[in-house]
């Protein structure tokens, strides 16, 4: 990976992260103190997952950047799109799918139920590739 791609690659990545923080902790914060008002403690607790998923994967995002200069520029890539999606599609889905009634779209959500285990498998699929990167470097070395 030449220096200004690792460059153009952390750039876009500080700002997915900065992004993804501000999303996360901005939706935790709305868990924690309004919509406990509102919803039931078993959909709260499904929103918190949520929340803690999307900002466990931001922290990853974060950590990623600082792996640039050490593993190549498609499995930087393709952890980030895998984590990326996970966040969108696991975190998403449940904010959606535990404030449908408050947000009034309980006739359109329930496809997103089967979405929320694809957004899990994006997280492992995600892991999965650094733990692929870890073996390829060592052999590497």
């Amino acid at each position: 990976m030449t220096i200004n791609n690792t460059k153009k690659l952390k750039r876009a990545l500080l700002i997915l992260c900065g992004i993804s923080g501000v999303i996360a902790i901005s939706l935790g914060a709305l868990g924690a103190h309004t919509l406990k008002e509102v919803l039931s403690l078993e959909r709260l607790k499904s929103f918190e997952t949520g929340s803690d998923y999307h900002i466990y994967h931001t922290i990853g995002l974060l950590i990623l950047i600082a792996l640039t200069d050490k593993l190549p520029e498609k499995t930087i890539k393709t952890i980030a799109w895998l984590w990326g999606l996970g966040i969108i599609l696991f975190s998403g889905s449940i904010y959606l799918l535990a404030t449908r009634e408050i947000l009034e779209i309980e006739s359109w959500v329930n496809f997103l139920g089967p979405i929320t285990p694809l957004g899990g498998l994006c997280f492992i699929g995600g892991w999965a590739t650094l733990i692929y990167a870890g073996f390829k470097q060592q052999k590497n070395d």
